[in-house]
C-alpha cells in the first residue's frame, strides 16, 4: 500500500514538471513564432510603401544656388541641402565623410554639371552606395541640360589651355533666364518623384517665375546706364551674367582658367585696361586679391570683390538677393569711376 501510494506520489510529480517543462517550451514557441510574424509584418510593410510616399523629399545639390533655386519650387514639402557653400570655390571641394552620408539619404542629387563638380563630387556618388543618385538613376540631376550654355569649345581642348571646360563654361547660373529655366526642370523633376505635389512644385515654379520677372526689369533699369561698360574678372565665372546686363570683359587676371597670375600676363591687362580706359575689376570672394589689387592701384579701377553664389555673404540668403547684391556692388563702382 505504502510501495503504491509512493509510486502514485511519484508519478504526479513526474507528470507535473514534465506539463510545466511543456508549457514553457510552448511559451518560448509563441514568442519566437510572434517575433518572426512582427518581422515579416515590418517586411511586408516597408516593401509596400511607395518612395516618397511620406515626409519630406531630401534634395541635396552640389552648389547653394542649385540648392536656392530647388528651395524655390520644393517649398515646404523638400529639405535642401547644398555640398559647396557660397563662399567656397565650387570647383575645388574639399570632400568630407560628411558629405557621404548626407547623399546616402538623399532622394535626389542635383549637379551643375559641365564637369564643374569633377575634381570632388563623382568619387562622393560612388562611395555613397544611394542607387538612386548614381549618374542616370531616378535621383540624378544634372541641371546644365535646362540651361544656355556658352563658350563651348569647338576645337580639340587640352590641358596646355588651362582647365578649359570641353562642354562650355558651367557658370550659367549667373543668367536669370538660366534661372528660371532651371527652376522649371526641378519643378519637373520633383513632380516626377512625387506625382501628388506636382501641382503644388508647378505653382510655386509659377510664382517664382512671376517675381523673377518682375524683379528681372528692375535689375535691367538699374544697369541700363552702364550697358557697354568694360570691365575684367579673375576667372571667367561670369560670361552669361555680363551677356545678360550687356556688360563687355575684356579679359582675365588669370593667364588661362585656373592658371594662377604671371608678371607678364599682369603686365599686358595694365597696359591694356590704360588704353581701352578698363576702371572695374571683378573678383571672387576665393580668390587671393593681391593682384586684382595691383592692378587696380597702377590703373585707378577699382577691384570689386563681387559673390558668385548665394551665401556668398551673410546677406544674400536667396537667388534674388544674389543678384540684388551684385548689382548694388556694380552700380557703387561704375559710379566711382566715371
Amino acid at each position: 500500500m505504502n510501495c503504491c501510494s509512493n509510486l502514485s506520489s511519484f508519478s504526479g510529480r513526474t507528470a507535473r514538471i514534465l506539463f510545466r517543462r511543456l508549457i514553457m517550451k510552448l511559451s518560448k514557441l509563441c514568442r519566437k513564432v510572434s517575433f518572426c510574424l512582427l518581422l515579416c509584418a515590418l517586411a511586408l510593410g516597408t516593401c509596400a510603401m511607395p518612395v516618397h510616399s511620406a515626409g519630406k523629399i531630401k534634395i541635396v545639390t552640389a552648389t547653394s544656388d542649385l540648392a536656392a533655386l530647388a528651395q524655390e519650387v520644393g517649398g515646404d514639402r523638400i529639405d535642401v541641402e547644398s555640398i559647396a557653400k557660397g563662399y567656397q570655390d565650387p570647383h575645388f571641394v574639399e570632400a568630407k565623410p560628411s558629405y557621404l552620408l548626407k547623399l546616402r539619404q538623399a532622394d535626389l542629387l542635383i549637379v551643375v554639371g559641365l564637369q564643374l563638380e569633377i575634381g570632388w563630387l563623382p568619387p562622393l556618388i560612388t562611395q555613397s552606395g544611394n542607387g538612386r543618385i548614381q549618374v542616370g538613376g531616378s535621383g540624378y540631376l544634372d541641371a546644365s541640360q535646362f540651361a544656355e550654355i556658352l563658350e563651348k569649345p569647338t576645337g580639340e581642348v587640352t590641358r596646355a589651355q588651362g582647365d578649359v571646360h570641353p562642354y562650355g563654361n558651367p557658370h550659367y547660373w549667373l543668367d536669370p533666364e538660366n534661372g528660371r529655366r532651371v527652376a522649371k526642370g526641378i519643378a519637373d523633376k520633383l513632380g516626377e518623384l512625387r506625382s501628388s505635389d506636382a501641382t503644388y512644385f508647378n505653382q510655386n515654379f509659377e510664382s517664382f517665375s512671376q517675381r523673377l520677372t518682375e524683379a528681372s526689369k528692375k535689375w535691367l533699369a538699374e544697369m541700363e546706364p552702364y550697358r557697354g561698360r568694360k570691365v575684367i574678372t579673375y576667372h571667367r565665372s561670369w560670361p552669361n551674367f555680363l551677356k545678360y546686363f550687356g556688360l563687355v570683359t575684356m579679359g582675365e587676371i588669370e593667364p588661362r582658367p585656373g592658371i594662377p597670375p604671371t608678371p607678364s600676363h599682369t603686365l599686358e591687362l595694365i597696359n591694356m585696361m590704360k588704353r581701352e580706359n578698363v576702371k572695374v575689376i571683378l573678383v571672387e570672394p576665393y580668390f587671393d586679391p593681391k593682384t586684382p589689387q595691383s592692378i587696380a592701384r597702377e590703373t585707378g579701377a577699382q577691384a570689386v570683390v563681387m559673390p558668385p553664389s548665394v551665401g556668398g555673404e551673410k546677406e544674400i540668403t536667396d537667388y534674388f538677393k544674389l543678384f540684388d547684391y551684385d548689382l548694388a556692388l556694380l552700380v557703387k563702382a561704375f559710379q566711382a569711376t566715371k
